[in-house]
Parts: structure tokens; C-alpha cells; sequence
């Protein structure tokens, strides 16, 4: 006879040239053809035992029994054939995903995916790097924006100090304007004094002149009488009056003009050195300004930089796990194509081993009809 293994159990079926036709299944508990007598059929249980008919010794002689036995053994016979199809269609769909499994440059064994462990790994570590530099530049900016707003509050409060100088200062120039003006007053007046004693000494010096021209002449009088006042000496009197009260008006004036002029000085050689030094305050504060003003922009330049590549690192790195979320989605596809075959198998071999439970009911009944 002939046999194909299936599922660890062969089912052989075999024709007797002798005049008998005999089927026979599983090679274990193997149902085998046996010897037949005569020109009948026969039906052989572990080749020793033979059912025979026409013209042999027949154990089954009615016309039932051998209906039966003729429908059990063409439905024995279906079912041979259709386990040949099966197994034929089996052996197809094993061809088929051999050829898949080759073509696709996977094997029957589970993928190992070991090899890209190390790779996941370093873009875990590179993740990690980026984002603790992430941090770094967010504690870096945030510590700019802080130092900016330092700087801010300095320049508010250097400004602020400007405005109350420079308001000093034009106080300051207030003073100067009024002392200035009180010194031309002073001047005017000590220039008025001035022209009035030159004109009081040349009306005294008239004076003197005419007195002078009246009391000399050729007329000699002589008069008895008593003595008269002394003119001269009277006149001498009155210009040493005139003369000690115009040196003390004189010192006067010109002591109060020399401390005034001394005060008015000290004021202005005090307010020149506050305005010097006020001019070097504004000097220095400008100074401090455009030095916190390029400090400021290098601040911008270096967060903008800062901010594209930031930009630029979160590019490649989306980039990237876009890439591995695609790989990733394939390869689920990959495994879901997997198990809907695994699941396909799965049913066509419920299917065989539901058609082998038949088979072996069958073969139970065929048992049962033989006893």
C-alpha cells in the first residue's frame, strides 16, 4: 500500500489483487489488508482477521449488513480523499510561507531584535543629553533674564540719580545766575559811588579855587574890630570831615565789596567743582550704560543662538522618532500579518483535527460493527 504522514499518524490505504479489496489506517493500531478467500470483498483487522463474502466463509451474510459495510466503505473512501486534499493543501500553504518567510528575509524562528537594543539605547542616552541641555539653556536664559532685569533696575536707579544731579545742577546754575546778577548790581552801585566822589572832590576843588580867588586881591582893609571866625580853618575843618568820611565810605565799600566778591567766588569755585563733578558722574554713568547696553545686546545675541538651536535639536530629534515610529509601525504590521497567518493555521488545523476525531468515530463504529 501506499501512506502520507500526517499529524504523527499515517492513514494507508492498500488494494489486494486476490480478489478482495482492503483499507486500512493508522500504522500504529494499523488497520491493514489482510488475506482474502474467494472472489469477495474483505476488510482486515491487524491483517489477521478477514471479513469475506461470496464464496468464502462469511461471518456477515445479510444484505444490510453488507449495504452497511459498502457505505462505510465509500465514506471511508471520501474520507481518505479529502484528507489527501487536506494534507495536499497543507503541504501548499507551508510552501507558501517558506517562500513568504524568504522572500520577506525572516525565518521560522522569532526576529531578534537584539541588535537594535544598543541603538534604542543610545538614542535613550541622546534623548536624556538633550534634554538636560534643554535645562541647562532654560536655566541659562531664565539666569539672563534675571541678570537683564539687575541690570534694569541699576540703570533706573542711575537714571533716576542723573535726573536729581542734573536738577541739582540747574539749581545750582539758578545761583550762579542770581550771584552773577547781584555782582553786576554791586558793580553798578561801586561805579556809581565812584562817579560821585569824583564829582563831590571836583565841586570841593571849585570851591577851594573860588574861595581862593576871593580872599586874594591888592585891598588891604584893616578894621577894629573884634576878631571874626577863621574861614580857612573852618573850610580845612569841613575838607577833613568831607575827606575822612569819603575814605571811611570808601573802605567801607570796598571791604564789602572784596568780601562779597570773596563769597561770591567761593560759591563759584564751589559750584565748579560740583559741576565737574557731576559732568565726570554723567561721564562714568554713560560709560556704565553703554557697557551694560552691549552686555544686554551680547545677552540677546547669545539667547537668540541659543533659542535656533534649540529649534534645530528638536527638528532632528522628531526627525528621528518619526523615523522610529515608522519603523515601529511596520513592524507591527509586520507581526499582525504573522499572527493573522498563525491564527489561519491555527483554524485549518482545529478543522484536521476536527475531521481526524470524525475519522476515528468512524473507525470506532467500524470497531463496534466488527465485534
Amino acid at each position: 500500500g501506499s501512506g502520507r504522514g500526517f499529524s504523527g499518524r499515517s492513514y494507508c490505504g492498500g488494494v489486494n489483487y486476490g480478489g478482495g479489496l482492503s483499507v486500512g489506517s493508522l500504522a500504529g493500531g494499523s488497520y491493514g489488508g489482510g488475506s482474502c478467500y474467494g472472489n469477495g470483498l474483505g476488510f482486515g483487522l491487524g491483517g489477521g482477521v478477514v471479513v469475506g463474502g461470496l464464496g468464502g466463509d462469511c461471518l456477515l451474510s445479510s444484505c444490510d449488513e453488507k449495504v452497511t459495510m459498502q457505505n462505510l466503505n465509500d465514506r471511508l473512501a471520501s474520507y481518505l480523499d479529502k484528507v489527501k486534499c487536506l494534507e495536499k493543501e497543507n503541504a501548499e500553504l507551508e510552501c507558501r510561507i517558506r517562500e513568504w518567510y524568504a522572500t520577506q528575509g525572516l525565518s521560522c524562528e522569532p526576529r531578534d531584535y537584539s541588535c537594535y537594543y544598543k541603538e534604542i539605547e543610545d538614542l535613550q542616552n541622546q534623548i536624556v543629553c538633550a534634554t538636560i541641555d534643554n535645562n541647562k539653556i532654560i536655566l541659562d536664559i531664565d539666569n539672563s533674564r534675571m541678570a537683564a532685569d539687575d541690570f534694569r533696575v541699576k540703570y533706573e536707579t542711575e537714571l533716576a540719580l542723573r535726573q536729581s544731579v542734573e536738577a541739582d545742577i540747574n539749581g545750582l546754575r539758578q545761583v550762579l545766575d542770581q550771584l552773577t546778577l547781584c555782582r553786576s548790581d554791586l558793580e553798578t552801585q561801586l561805579e556809581s559811588l565812584r562817579e560821585e566822589l569824583c564829582c563831590l572832590k571836583k565841586n570841593h576843588e571849585e570851591e577851594m579855587n573860588c574861595l581862593r580867588k576871593q580872599s586874594t586881591g591888592d585891598v588891604s582893609v584893616e578894621v577894629n574890630a573884634c576878631p571874626g571866625p577863621d574861614l580857612r580853618q573852618i573850610l580845612e575843618d569841613l575838607r577833613c570831615q568831607y575827606e575822612t568820611l569819603i575814605a571811611r565810605n570808601r573802605k567801607e565799600v570796598e571791604d564789602w565789596y572784596e568780601c562779597k566778591i570773596e563769597e561770591v567766588n567761593r560759591e563759584v569755585i564751589t559750584s565748579g567743582q560740583e559741576v565737574e563733578t557731576c559732568n565726570n558722574q554723567v561721564t562714568e554713568l554713560r560709560r556704565q550704560l553703554q557697557a551694560l547696553e552691549i552686555d544686554l545686546q551680547a545677552q540677546l545675541s547669545q539667547r537668540n543662538n541659543l533659542e535656533s538651536s534649540l529649534a534645530e535639536t528638536e527638528c532632528q530629534y522628531n526627525t528621528l522618532l518619526g523615523e522610529l515610529q515608522n519603523q515601529i509601525t511596520c513592524v507591527e504590521q509586520q507581526l499582525a500579518e504573522i499572527r493573522a497567518e498563525i491564527e489561519c493555521q491555527n483554524q485549518e488545523y482545529k478543522t484536521l483535527l476536527d475531521v481526524k476525531c470524525r475519522l476515528e468515530q468512524e473507525i470506532q463504529t467500524y470497531r463496534c460493527l466488527l465485534e
